[in-house]
């Protein structure tokens, strides 16, 4: 990752949040929710917040720091500044995104909570939480010191590292790595450039496209395909709605389970059972856990199993249980 600029736009707390916002923000149009509409106009009272039943603290800061009505970002930066990022994350829940961008040429922050959309012409560093309510995009490298939240779709041209979880509900396109230091968690499709580390469970609700090592400490979950242009190591289980392709080894410690077939240049481990619902297809060997089978075509009627539900490895597989075997390795599934 290149290293991230010092000096040049600072969101720190201790530094006034309006100045920066004013000059960078752009008003595109009403937003979608009346909620987020009324929020955006500046006209968050004190019936408004009340009627959402915050938290006792809360509301007393609110009551301390608020005069009549308030501007809704202004706010957030506000809540963010004196240290309340969990309650600016609380009321970016209640009130919803808006349809501002904020564009910055680095940014440099202890924590930002934006209810709109952040792009970042160079480096992002941010020490705390990152939260936007709508896209966030960075032309260079991105730090997370904590936990990183974007409403929509998430574009980093250079090597993402967050040492919190992530949670993504878009589509997700790294150019560099991505390292996650907890949970991973993306509603829509995603793409790394590099290599893909997870320090705990990861979920993809699209298709999952890796273009060297995936490792994830946790189980691995995806409602789309899996293609991974290193080797997939996973410490726990790993399943996915669609087809698996792994130019190297999958290693698997739990059980892999998968809609439709498998590929691997090399071995198929796994720690428990391995079941694919067409081929399966390994360079190597392909080895399921002790006491646990083999399975292949299990969404394959039984005339198509010599085309469909194939299983092609260096050697036959040990208890493989569905399936027919090939000794042809030639000739992929």
């Amino acid at each position: 990752m290149p290293p991230f600029p010092s000096g040049e736009i600072s969101l720190a707390p201790c530094a006034p949040a309006h100045p920066l916002t004013a000059s960078a923000l752009t008003h595109e149009g009403p937003v979608d929710q009346a909620v987020a509409q009324a929020a955006a106009t500046a006209d968050i009272t004190r019936q408004f917040i009340r009627a959402k039943q915050p938290c006792a603290d809360g509301y007393r800061w609110y009551l301390r720091r608020q005069e009549g009505a308030s501007n809704y970002q202004a706010l957030l930066d506000d809540l963010v500044r004196e240290g309340r990022v969990e309650d600016a994350c609380w009321m970016l829940d209640q009130f919803g995104p808006t349809n501002d961008v904020l564009e910055v040429d680095h940014l440099e922050a202890d924590a930002l909570v934006f209810a709109g959309s952040v792009h970042c012409r160079g480096s992002a560093d941010v020490d705390g939480v990152l939260r936007t309510g709508r896209s966030l995009s960075v032309q260079g490298g991105l730090r997370v010191g904590g936990a990183l939240r974007v409403g929509e779709d998430l574009r980093v041209a250079g090597a993402v590292r967050c040492e919190g979880s992530a949670r993504l509900q878009g589509d997700a396109r790294v150019g560099w790595s991505l390292t996650v230091a907890q949970r991973l968690q993306c509603t829509g499709s995603l793409r790394v450039g590099g290599e893909l580390d997870c320090g705990a469970a990861a979920h993809v609700g699209g298709h999952c496209r890796v273009t060297q090592d995936l490792r994830v400490v946790g189980d691995l979950g995806c409602d789309g395909g899996i293609k991974v242009g290193g080797h997939l190591q996973a410490d726990a289980a790993v399943q996915a709605a669609r087809g698996v392709w792994v130019m190297g080894d999958v290693d698997c410690k739990g059980h892999l389970q998968v809609g439709w077939g498998v590929r691997a240049g090399g071995h198929i481990h796994a720690g428990g059972a391995i079941r694919a619902g067409e081929s399966l297809w390994a360079g190597e060997t392909i080895a399921a856990g002790e006491a646990y089978g083999v399975y292949a075509g299990l969404v394959v009627p039984l005339p198509d199993w010599p085309h469909s539900a194939r299983v092609c490895a260096r050697e036959q597989p040990s208890r493989l249980l569905s399936g027919c075997w090939s000794d042809e390795q030639g000739i992929t599934p």
